[in-house]
């Protein structure tokens, strides 16, 4: 198969500079905020996305240098294939946040909700739209038996 190259559209910025004391998902971190500036080149595609309230951003693990297949997730000690787990460490090394928009001015994106590192060069941006993203009975795999109790677990950073 033919080698595929991505580049990035803008650089995210937040107060994470080290991967130690970041949270698991940005869920659990209501008040940190990041930002975005896009590069001037892709600064029309912002047209109408304010009016959205939360958007994914789709980005490059680019400090991550390994590759596995399986790895040990934050919530537990157990190893789960790469494929089952949110790990950086990961073939393509391409994750997602899930983050709330604050604003949008002159190309710059401010948002809350935020667990990506300082410095992570941004691939992508969609809208988050509940009626698409969100599912009805969902399977959270090893996952469930940390949100039995209905409370968020105690391991929520790094």
């Amino acid at each position: 198969m033919k080698e595929i190259t991505l580049k990035p559209i803008g650089i995210i910025h937040t107060p994470y500079k080290e991967p130690k004391g970041i949270p698991i998902q940005g869920k659990f971190e209501k008040g940190v905020r990041g930002t975005v500036r896009l590069f001037p080149e892709y600064q029309a595609g912002l047209k109408d996305i304010e009016g959205f309230s939360h958007v994914i951003l789709i980005y490059y693990f680019n400090r991550s240098k390994e590759e596995r297949l399986t790895g040990r997730p934050f919530l537990e000690d157990t190893e789960h294939g790469i494929f089952a787990i949110r790990s950086p460490h990961r073939p393509n090394h391409i994750g997602f946040s899930i983050v709330k928009l604050e604003s949008v001015k002159d190309g710059i994106i401010t948002f809350s909700e935020v667990d990506i590192l300082d410095g992570t060069p941004l691939l992508d941006i969609k809208p988050y739209v509940k009626h698409f993203d969100s599912r009805d009975k969902v399977k959270n795999g090893w996952i469930d038996k940390h949100f039995k109790t209905g409370k968020i677990p105690k391991r929520t950073r790094l």
